[in-house]
């Protein structure tokens, strides 16, 4: 399920994306209107999370122009909270209008209040090609192929380098989600032998980029 996020703040843009992508979306960017409008076109998002505050184009005008032609579910995210300005957004086409400041568990769990409302479910599980992350059973589940099963920490490697989706995460950046506590470079270099291990059959493996981190990509066959 692919989410835009329409969106020019580049801090939320991040925050919203690593939140999205462990909740299984397929996540997508913009950061003005125009951009927003080329990207809807060629991407077709199930759902957009849209800004108002935004370069180029505003995010009313974005709205009035997806829905011209399409009914996918837009949220609209704004500092702006006056009765007048929800009405607005929400009379030319809007679904669900958000103030900010907002958290992440309150913009997901509206984000598929609106998506049972049109038939469509909020994903469940992440996946990066033929393989799915079950966050249930800490299962790397690929068709015709034996379940992988992680420990705790193995798991919570593996779920942070498949929401990233195959873009590189600097080192530290890893030890600091993996072991808030305090960890180091060998506790991280001994956690990834043991999953490249597990996940050797898989049709993903874990790519190491020298001085820089780690990415979970797909293999070529």
């Amino acid at each position: 399920m692919k989410v835009l996020i329409v969106e020019d703040d580049l801090v939320l843009m991040d925050v919203l994306s690593f939140t999205l992508r462990r909740e299984g979306y397929e996540v997508i960017h913009a950061q003005d209107g125009r951009a927003a409008l080329e990207q809807f076109d060629a991407e077709n998002p199930t759902i957009v999370l849209l800004d108002l505050n935004l370069p180029q184009l505003d995010g009313l005008s974005v709205c009035r122009h997806i829905r011209q032609t399409h009914d996918t579910p837009i949220i609209i995210l704004s500092v702006r909270d006056s009765d007048e300005e929800v009405i607005e957004g929400l009379r030319i086409g809007a679904d669900d209008y958000v103030t900010k400041p907002f958290s992440p568990a309150q913009l997901t769990a509206r984000m598929e209040t609106v998506l049972r409302r049109v038939g469509q479910s909020a994903p469940r599980k992440l996946s990066l090609g033929t393989v799915t992350l079950n966050p249930e059973r800490h299962l790397l589940e690929q068709v015709d192929a034996d379940p992988v099963q992680f420990s705790p920490l193995e798991y919570s490697l593996i779920e942070l380098l498949m929401i990233n989706g195959e873009r590189v995460l600097p080192t530290q950046t890893i030890i600091d989600r993996i072991w808030p506590g305090g960890g180091d470079k060998a506790m991280l270099k001994q956690l990834v032998y043991r999953l490249r291990q597990k996940i050797e059959a898989c049709d993903v493996y874990i790519d190491s980029v020298p001085g820089v981190g780690y990415a979970l990509v797909q293999r070529k066959r």
